[in-house]
Formats: structure tokens, sequence, C-alpha cells
């Protein structure tokens, strides 16, 4: 997330992250944080009130990191996706769900991923990869995006739109003798 409250990412379909990987050691970038399982689980209300609106409440764990996350409308600027973005990283994400559900909200979607994080200069790199295939996210601010996923030789025009909720759900839409879950879950 960028300290104006705005996240401003690419998100872009890889084969592999192997070449991504090399190009971030060879570009000087620092790891972050290993490759770890992240939990998601986004809230709404029965009357999906934040979806309608195209706002996201998400509860995530990454690691031993729990994090909160508020996400408002989506635009493109181009291929950079834009929207509102607050998070606050909180200590016991089972009672925030608790709390949640006290004010009417329950979990309505589920996705996993395996992340690894980098950051290159005032760039975030983090390489996905989910149960439909990988993603390489540049996040940080627009007028180093695009320069830093071609440093990463990556092709901003790849950039795909959407969420990984609704790229899932695309997916299979798109793959129905897989009989894939609603929720973007590894298997057991």
């Amino acid at each position: 997330m960028n300290e104006d409250g705005i996240e401003r990412e690419l998100k872009i379909p890889v084969e592999e992250h192997d070449a991504v990987r090399e190009a971030l050691r060879t570009l000087g970038a620092i790891l972050t944080h290993d490759m770890a399982r992240e939990t998601n689980h986004l809230l709404d209300t029965d009357a999906r009130r934040l979806g309608a609106a195209g706002c996201v409440l998400r509860l995530r764990r990454y690691g031993s990191r729990h994090v909160l996350t508020f996400k408002g409308p989506v635009h493109y600027d181009g291929a950079i996706k834009v929207r509102p973005e607050h998070e606050l990283e909180i200590e016991d994400a089972e009672a925030m769900a608790r709390i949640f559900e006290a004010l009417g909200f329950a979990v309505v979607a589920a996705y996993e991923k395996d992340r690894e994080s980098w950051q290159l200069g005032r760039v975030s790199v983090v390489l996905d990869s989910t149960p439909m295939g990988n993603f390489v996210e540049v996040e940080g601010p627009a007028e180093h995006l695009e320069e830093a996923a071609r440093g990463l030789g990556l092709e901003p025009v790849d950039a795909v739109q959407g969420s990984y909720v609704s790229l899932w759900r695309d997916y299979r839409a798109r793959h129905p003798e897989l009989e894939l879950p609603a929720d973007m879950v590894f298997e057991p």
C-alpha cells in the first residue's frame, strides 16, 4: 500500500517465477518475506452491501501476520489498477471476525495463495502461486510500475483486470470440467 491510501498495481500472469526472481536479485531487490501460505476471507453483509458498492473488507493471514483491509471501488488507469486501500495489522483475527459477525458481517468468499514478497526501490513485488496459476503483482507509485515490470522481464500490457476472486470465478466458468470449488483454495 502507498502512503496516500491508494493502491496502484499491475497483476501479471506468468508461467513460472524463476526468471522474475532472478531479475529481482540482479536488480538488487530485497526479499522481505519468504514464500508462505496466505489465507484471505472477504466479509460482507447478507445484502452484500460492500460488494454492491465495489468495496472489499478482508481479513488476511500471511505467515504469522494478520491484516484487516478495506478497499474502495476500483478504476483502471491503462493497465494499472487503482483503488483506495486502508490496512491495519491486528493481533487476533479470530476476535476481529467475531466482532464483525456481531455487526452483521459474514465470510462471503475465501482465497489462498502462496506468496513471496520483495522490495525493489519504491515498488513492492510479490510472486503469487494460486490454484489457477502464477502471478506477479507490482505495486507502488504509478510512475514506477511499468518501468519496474519491464525491468523484471514482464510486459505491462499483459496485466489482467480483476481481483483474485473475480479471476477465479472466470477461471471456473472456463473450466467446468474441473469441478472446482467456489472458493479459490488449495486442495487439502
